[in-house]
């Protein structure tokens, strides 16, 4: 049987993935480092040869079509495993070294900042293994980014900052989203595998009265996401998920209060401290990346 990959080109591929992150046909372009009217044919070519649009075309952007963004979701994931890939193959040494962290931080936020890293520090090269596995750091990993209560056995933990979460929807609907009370006239998008519930961002709301609504269930986080872009609802989200398409609009917080869940970040390194020099100043580097983003910030009701 042929293989489908085959049918697409991969440029065309890569200017799908990057207007689905970004936004725009100009800040893909930016990305990729060609024309807007390049990604645009680009994106028209992978649309033609698939035979279903991918996107719907609005003054504010190029915003994923609802039946398509599992196909979006999975290619983000795709080019963030070639990334990691091509880190993998670089030449090891002792400034080398190998970050393991979840796909979704890594995809959505992580490896859009690293080009920040390799400017500040250009002999270290960095290979990341995203990995939903719980890697312990050893002879093949340096260091691991997780997310829970902290507590592991044989290896150091190093909290990096609290796990904060908030609801987010698109813009439209957000004028909706007048009393907490709203929540439960509106779809709400959950993710199964989530390790938190309304219950811990309503609590701190004194709202524990309210009942959200019913609305599409996923299994992938990232898949939630693009759902509320798309329009399908509100969505719980936490900071590192969501960042990125806060800031350039594709999303907007109809309520002011972030809180933390019970859960955080955490940096875990070899239970015995050994910590080479490129692995301190990455995670030097990381606490300052997230301090300067205010990621783990909470903001009170209002």
């Amino acid at each position: 049987m042929p293989n489908p990959l085959n049918r697409v080109p991969l440029q065309s591929l890569r200017a799908v993935e990057a207007v689905a992150r970004l936004g725009t046909l100009r800040a893909a372009a930016e990305d990729l480092g060609v024309t807007p009217g390049a990604v645009s044919q680009q994106v028209i070519r992978a649309e033609q040869v698939l035979g279903r649009a991918l996107f719907d075309r609005q003054p504010s952007g190029m915003v994923p079509s609802g039946p398509s963004a599992e196909v979006l979701a999975l290619l983000r994931r795709g080019f963030a495993d070639l990334t990691a890939a091509v880190a993998r193959a670089a030449p090891q040494g002792e400034d080398c070294l190998t970050v393991s962290v979840a796909p979704i931080l890594a995809s959505r936020w992580l490896i859009w900042r690293l080009p920040k890293f390799r400017a500040a520090h250009p002999a270290i090269r960095v290979r990341i293994d995203a990995d939903l596995a719980l890697t312990d750091p050893g002879a093949e990993i340096d260091l691991c980014v997780r997310v829970g209560r902290g507590h592991w056995p044989g290896v150091r933990a190093e909290r990096l900052a609290p796990q904060v979460i908030f609801p987010v929807c698109a813009p439209d609907m957000a004028v909706r989203l007048r009393d907490h009370a709203d929540l439960a006239r509106v779809p709400i998008i959950r993710e199964t595998r989530a390790n938190f519930g309304w219950e811990d961002w309503l609590g701190p709301e004194g709202r524990l009265d309210v009942v959200p609504g019913d609305g599409p269930l996923f299994s992938d986080a990232q898949l939630c996401l693009d759902a509320a872009i798309s329009g399908e609802g509100v969505f719980l989200t936490f900071e590192s998920l969501a960042a990125d398409p806060l800031a350039m609009g594709r999303l907007a917080e109809p309520f002011k209060g972030r809180h933390a869940t019970p859960n955080a970040y955490w940096i875990v390194t070899p239970a015995d401290g050994s910590v080479r020099r490129p692995v301190r100043a990455f995670i030097d580097w990381l606490r300052a990346e997230f301090a300067g983003a205010g990621l783990g910030a909470t903001r009170p009701p209002g």
